[in-house]
């Protein structure tokens, strides 16, 4: 097989730009942007169940969940809005093996679709991405996208009250 890369049409969205996304306090940064672009259904994107246990065990952090503010309720509640938009694949069987062991189940869920592609924030993913797949970075995805303000967004959803913006933000 040659190592043409094969047009994306459907992404994974490696863990750290989804916690970036939520974290951050620019609503214009490229992965808070992408993030409410995955919740308003306007990025094809894949999950499987070890990514989004992956998703879950990040964002329950304590030092995580001290910065977003979420209760449990609220990150599942994000968590399920996020795999109603997915396209839910299973990777059981699959032997793809990435650099490192603990990106396995990334490798094997770009490799159950044809044309998926990886937005990460990892600098070793981005340098050592899989064979024929094309990886970017939340930047380069979000380069020509609009999205509307992520704290909008977020309460358009119905999510976090924890975190509420005042109404000059909204």
């Amino acid at each position: 097989m040659s190592d043409t890369i094969i047009p994306t049409t459907v992404w994974v969205v490696d863990t750290s730009v989804l916690v970036a996304g939520l974290l951050t306090p620019n609503p214009e940064s490229p992965p808070a942007r992408l993030l409410d672009a995955m919740l308003g259904g306007e990025v094809r994107f894949l999950l499987c169940v070890e990514l989004l246990a992956e998703y879950r065990t990040v964002l329950l952090r304590q030092r995580i969940r001290s910065r977003h503010g979420l209760s449990v309720a609220e990150v599942d509640a994000l968590l399920e809005a996020l795999a109603t938009d997915a396209i839910v694949v299973g990777i059981a069987g699959r032997n793809e093996t990435a650099p490192d062991p603990g990106d396995n189940f990334l490798w094997q869920l770009l490799a159950a679709r044809s044309g998926a592609g990886l937005i990460t924030g990892d600098s070793a993913l981005l340098e050592r991405p899989p064979p024929r797949t094309r990886v970017i970075s939340p930047r380069a995805c979000t380069r020509k996208r609009t999205c509307a303000d992520r704290h909008a967004c977020w309460y358009r959803q119905g999510f976090g009250s924890s975190a509420s913006p005042t109404t000059s933000d909204q």
